[in-house]
């Protein structure tokens, strides 16, 4: 099954860090629960907090970030098991919220074994990205603070698909929409395995190219490659969609730039190998003047089990 939050890229960022951040603090909840305090992940931050002395409301709300709402409700549920009470200010005008006896035990507990056992297991993963991923989060921070995804909605508009050259960075990309759509509908082959998980020696360094296809706020959404088989030959070969991406005509877009690509390649012979499946893609590749050939069957059928039908772009045909 696709992972749609993933596939979805910028747009579903808010959740995606909210599905990470769930599965973080039930990591963190079980935790906490091996101490035996009846906490919570969410009520470590106004804890941590309030181990700096009385805070107010609306100092709590500008420590943690969060919206004054928010945090009477967690501060109602502290109260409740007796881990904050209520103090007056110095000035008498206002009342600050301070650690109870309990609170301040509890929190004792907390910051001794539980922070530092999930703040070793939190680098653990972070060893694995690249860059300073806290200091991300802090950009990824200002600028929300700068602006918000709403006020930023308002002032841009849909950009335009824009072609990608082959990258090592995209080599991913190239496998997981492949490999997406032949396993919905087939089974991957070992032919399939081979260039999906080789894109560079088996495409790129034999004279083929690999395009793929951005969509703004969704990333990368669409691949297709040009396999060389022979003198100013090439197949037409591991073209794939998003279904993310449906409606936006990437599958058109993409075809029009794969088949530019052959001419500058020098193709004269360009062909494809599907299956009467695909009956959406077979009508797209018509569209775009391939037509189906008997000889490029005979040839090169049988490199594919599923393949049923064979195609040749006429317009590459010398005169």
């Amino acid at each position: 099954m696709a992972d749609v939050v993933a596939q979805m890229g910028p747009s579903f960022l808010g959740s995606r860090l909210k599905r990470l951040g769930d599965r973080m603090q039930a990591g963190a909840a079980t935790v906490i629960t091996e101490t035996g305090l009846p906490l919570q992940p969410g009520q470590m931050a106004i804890l941590a907090a309030l181990r700096t002395g009385p805070m107010s409301v609306g100092q709590l709300a500008e420590a943690c970030g969060t919206s004054q709402p928010g945090i009477t409700r967690t501060l109602g549920q502290l109260r409740r098991i007796g881990m904050v009470t209520d103090s007056q200010s110095d000035n008498h005008r206002s009342r600050n919220v301070v650690l109870s006896s309990e609170g301040q035990n509890a929190v004792a507990v907390i910051a001794s074994d539980v922070w530092p056992r999930v703040g070793m297991a939190a680098e653990q993963i972070l060893a694995a990205v690249d860059g300073d991923f806290l200091h991300q989060l802090e950009k990824i921070e200002a600028a929300l603070a700068e602006a918000s995804i709403a006020d930023r909605a308002v002032a841009v508009a849909p950009g335009k698909l824009q072609l990608r050259e082959f990258e090592e960075s995209l080599a991913r990309h190239f496998h997981d929409i492949n490999a997406e759509w032949i396993t919905a509908m087939f089974a991957l082959e070992p032919t399939d395995r081979d260039v999906l998980e080789n894109p560079r020696e088996r495409i790129i360094a034999p004279g083929g190219d690999i395009l793929f296809v951005e969509a703004p706020g969704l990333g990368i959404v669409g691949t297709c490659a040009l396999q060389r088989t022979g003198p100013g030959s090439f197949e037409l070969t591991k073209m794939g969609v998003r279904e993310t991406a449906r409606g936006l005509k990437v599958g058109e877009f993409l075809l029009e730039a794969i088949i530019s690509r052959a001419k500058e390649l020098g193709a004269t012979k360009l062909y494809l190998l599907t299956s009467n499946k695909c009956a959406a893609a077979i009508h797209l590749y018509e569209k775009l003047g391939f037509q189906h050939d008997a000889a490029i069957m005979a040839d090169y059928g049988a490199r594919y089990q599923r393949c049923d039908v064979a195609m040749r772009y006429r317009a590459t045909d010398p005169a």
